[in-house]
């Protein structure tokens, strides 16, 4: 348990991620129905990009950093960018939203919000952040548990993300696992795994197992800030998206192109096909 979000947040994988997921909430939405929102490793949920622990790497200055001041940001960045502009009034970069922040603020009236968070210091920093928000849970546990113990909700709609540290070389494998076991327990759950892009032959079989998960369907999202040989190195990231609501695709085509040109460092690039085909 010594992963700590804060040296990484708002860097070119969280950008990527975060963006995505805004457009996940937003396509949800467009239903009047309400849905629930589920955060398997959701981290403390806010970040201040001038503390000790992002200042000491800066990796947000290749990411989230270089979208601040652009003039140029596609209508489908607005919903990122305007939390991000609540959060920083001055026009100053300081404080960048994980996961939880993103979704309490774009989720609406009749959604909820649920998080788990296992690091017991994380956790209670989530409570503390989410706090006079009624319609936010936060639970202290194992994340891998969320699926069973919190699927099938009572909205008939989820939105899950599902974004362990890695730290453990067994993690893809549980992504797919728990992948699987939220669409046996509720079948129409639109989960998101967040997955690094560093090892390619662990990848090769993660999206094999990936197949064998049982979603109805099943779209790969990738972006790459450096080529796939660069050795030691995190190249990029991706999201396996179950259950992607429908204008998802079409959209990232639109903003993909614009994120692995503004992101990349030594060669940007981006790919997306179907692991499983409707």
């Amino acid at each position: 348990m010594n992963y700590r979000h804060a040296f990484h947040a708002g860097n070119h994988a969280d950008v990527f991620k975060h963006l995505v997921l805004t457009r996940l909430i937003a396509l949800m939405s467009r239903k009047e129905q309400p849905f629930a929102y589920l955060d398997t490793h959701a981290g403390i949920g806010l970040y201040d990009l001038k503390g000790d622990q992002a200042s000491r790497t800066g990796e947000y200055l290749e990411g989230i950093a270089r979208l601040w001041d652009t003039p140029d940001l596609p209508l489908l960045a607005a919903d990122y960018m305007q939390v991000l502009h609540e959060m920083n009034p001055d026009g100053q970069l300081r404080y960048y939203p994980g996961s939880p922040e993103l979704a309490r603020r774009l989720t609406r009236p009749q959604d909820r919000v649920l998080l788990n968070e296992k690091h017991p210091e994380d956790g209670r920093l989530l409570k503390d952040n989410m706090k006079g928000d009624r319609r936010v849970a936060v639970h202290l546990g194992e994340g891998w548990h969320v699926p069973r113990a919190l699927l099938p909700v009572p909205e008939k709609r989820a939105v899950m993300l599902i974004d362990p540290p890695f730290e453990q070389l067994d993690e893809l494998k549980r992504c797919s696992q728990a992948l699987k076991e939220a669409i046996g327990r509720m079948r129409q759950t639109a989960a998101a795994i967040w997955y690094p892009i560093k090892d390619q032959r662990q990848l090769t079989r993660f999206y094999q197992e990936l197949t064998s998960t049982g979603a109805p369907k099943l779209l790969r999202v990738e972006l790459l800030v450096h080529p796939l040989e660069t050795p030691q190195s995190l190249n990029g990231s991706g999201l396996a998206i179950a259950n992607p609501p429908w204008g998802l695709e079409e959209e990232l085509r639109e903003l993909l192109p614009w994120l692995a040109e503004k992101l990349g460092q030594t060669k940007g690039g981006w790919r997306m096909d179907w692991l499983i085909a409707e």
